[in-house]
């Protein structure tokens, strides 16, 4: 079989094994709520995790809120009775993120006393949903969002700064609550899977304070590189862990990556996490995924049997509609072939641009999970490569 192919079903067992709505349904099958329910969904995956509500608490559900972003709206939430989505903006802020805040306080303040609320929150949270500080403004928010995004800043060194700006991050909604009994399930896109940090932590916990919050992760990436693994194993090919999440700056994974595959003995590894770039002020099309695609690219030899896959398990890669890429050692051939200039693409993070000229762009739409990125790596003839077109994923 094609080995681009067995990538992108690598992929698909990958999304599969950590899917919203699959993730939610089996937590709640365990630890159903009682009681009259009122569920608020918030992020990437949000639509998937309230139907995953849905499909095990249906009619004891009263009402339920989703916000999420634009284009990720499940078109099953039009069979729920009693929801409301809201789209909004991500990666950056604009003015339906605060219009979802001030309808997301009016949520909380009605809660009823003999209601149950259930949140599910996935990552993409805070820029979704905000409630500023009064002496906060909106193009300050932006403006910090694009300057960490652009900067490459970590996740807690993000979050700490919008926390600053925020009534709803760092445990704002937790503070809200005033102590009530709540249900909260996330699914991770951060290190250590802390709901402190999950979504900026708006369910996360109020230092100092105890809350009535009950708190579960229904799904990670070590559960999507697990799927990968197992998948990979029935189809005869044994691949290895890099056994902690990625992170650092996406050329310099690249390159680990690049060592990892010709030091190991066995038929590929697949890791998982975050990585990061550093964005210059005038750049092109891309993401982390791309980048980092091309970044490993550059660095194969001709003949080089490597493939890799780097994808953005919600489907997205930055700010762009390519989940990610699959490149081999002929990507830089074919991209240069069809008229792109590499080097310059690379180094203007036009990554996206270049990878679109190979046609290794890889293309999934909203997956309804979000955990972060996961990167696959398999052996290969090179010659076996030659006149595959590029599958693309339904």
């Amino acid at each position: 079989m094609n080995a681009r192919r067995i990538l992108l079903e690598l992929l698909d067992a990958a999304l599969r094994a950590v899917d919203g709505r699959a993730s939610v349904s089996k937590l709640l099958r365990k630890s159903r709520p009682n009681g009259v329910i009122r569920v608020l969904a918030i992020g990437k995956a949000a639509s998937a995790m309230a139907l995953g509500a849905h499909d095990v608490l249906g009619d004891a559900i009263d009402t339920m809120l989703v916000i999420t972003k634009d284009g990720h709206v499940d078109p099953g939430l039009e069979r729920v009775p009693a929801v409301t989505v809201l789209e909004s903006a991500h990666p950056v802020p604009d003015e339906r993120s605060l219009a979802a805040g001030l309808i997301l306080r009016r949520w909380l303040e009605e809660l009823d006393a003999d209601v149950t609320p259930l949140f599910l929150v996935s990552g993409g949270s805070s820029s979704l949903v905000e409630l500023l500080h009064g002496d906060a403004t909106l193009d300050e928010l932006r403006a910090l969002n694009e300057r960490g995004l652009a900067a490459g800043w970590d996740i807690a060194t993000l979050n700490a700064r919008r926390a600053r700006m925020s009534q709803l991050k760092a445990g704002g909604v937790a503070r809200m609550l005033a102590g009530r009994r709540a249900l909260a399930l996330f699914i991770s896109d951060v290190p250590g899977d802390d709901p402190d940090v999950i979504g900026s932590g708006l369910l996360g916990r109020d230092a100092g304070r105890a809350d009535g919050i009950e708190r579960h992760i229904v799904a990670n990436v070590e559960g999507a590189v697990h799927a990968a693994r197992e998948a990979a194993l029935a189809r005869g090919l044994k691949l290895e862990s890099g056994g902690e999440r990625i992170v650092g700056e996406a050329a310099d994974i690249a390159q680990r990556m690049l060592s990892a595959v010709r030091t190991c003995d066995c038929d590929g590894v697949v890791w998982g996490g975050e990585s990061t770039v550093t964005l210059p002020p005038r750049h092109g099309r891309g993401g982390r995924n791309t980048h980092l695609a091309l970044s490993f690219a550059r660095q194969l030899r001709a003949g080089d049997s490597w493939l890799l896959l780097a994808a953005g398990t919600d489907g997205t890669d930055g700010p762009t509609s390519d989940a990610g890429a699959i490149v081999d050692a002929e990507t830089i051939e074919r991209a240069s072939l069809a008229g792109c200039d590499v080097e310059r693409a690379w180094r203007e993070f036009d990554s996206g641009a270049a990878l679109e000229a190979a046609e290794d762009l890889v293309h999934t739409g909203p997956t309804g999970t979000n955990v972060g990125d996961i990167l696959i790596a398999i052996r290969n003839s090179a010659t076996s490569l030659r006149g595959h077109a590029m599958p693309r994923m339904i």
